[in-house]
């Protein structure tokens, strides 16, 4: 199966949650935890995880699919990555700012992923061929520096205040101080949509998961922005468009220190 074909899954498993979700929204629904009281999930978030797999193991049967909700299973060469609600908070509560994210990796290389944002019904995707909103091709370019630029922020995390205490404090004051606009929207993979697209500058996070970033990342590059680091182990993650001085951003001093 080739990445258009591939990538053509994606996008089908990605969209056919999107009525469910889109009927769900600022319904309030039950929500329980996970890890702990940051960390919600919905019976929305299983049931969409679950209509993917249908999908994806209708289509390319024997896939190895690793999910939020559903964990790691199957193997092969082909790896699918599923967040079926990236932002469950901002879903659950009502703020339009979640989405679908699918990626797939063949032999550990991303070769496809969506993330749809079903609110706004924006579908961005990407190939190794390149990468599109709405079937429109994007480019990831805008500020150059700090100064001019919009940083998309998940830091800090309750976690990092844990283990870092009033340092990450400094630190998230740091950001503040250097950029135009700072903005924690509450969803990687759209942050990282959003920058591929070249509608904000950066953007930032610590212990991202594959499912959280995969799609997003390949975006980034095939757009023409930079993602740094291994979107497929988890970690921190940073992009940004292209021609952006992180070299002389206060963000490569930020996030280098709170991951190290």
């Amino acid at each position: 199966m080739d990445e258009t074909q591939l990538l053509d899954t994606a996008t089908e498993a990605a969209r056919s949650v999107g009525p469910r979700l889109c009927k769900a929204f600022r319904s309030r629904p039950e929500v329980s935890t996970k890890r702990d009281f940051h960390d919600p999930v919905t019976e929305h978030d299983r049931a969409a995880e679950e209509a993917i797999r249908a999908v994806i193991e209708a289509r390319v049967p024997g896939s190895a699919i690793v999910g939020e909700e559903g964990g790691a299973t199957g193997s092969g060469d082909l790896t699918w990555y599923v967040d079926p609600i990236d932002g469950t908070a901002n879903f659950a509560t009502g703020l339009p700012f979640f989405c679908v994210s699918i990626a797939v990796a063949v032999r550990g290389e991303l070769v496809a992923g969506v993330v749809y944002d079903p609110v706004r019904d924006d579908e961005f995707t990407a190939t190794t061929a390149g990468a599109w909103c709405n079937g429109t091709p994007i480019r990831s370019r805008g500020a150059r520096a700090d100064r001019e630029a919009m940083l998309l922020c998940a830091y800090p995390t309750p976690l990092d205040l844990a283990t870092e205490g009033e340092e990450a404090l400094r630190r998230y004051g740091r950001l503040l101080e250097s950029f135009s606009t700072v903005r924690r929207p509450g969803s990687a993979a759209l942050n990282l949509a959003h920058v591929a697209a070249g509608w904000s500058d950066a953007t930032y996070g610590t212990g991202s998961h594959p499912w959280d970033v995969a799609a997003g990342a390949l975006l980034v590059r095939q757009a023409g922005g930079v993602y740094v680091g291994d979107p497929l182990a988890k970690g921190d993650y940073l992009a940004h468009v292209g021609g952006f001085d992180l070299a002389g951003s206060v963000l490569a001093e930020v996030s280098v220190r709170s991951s190290g």
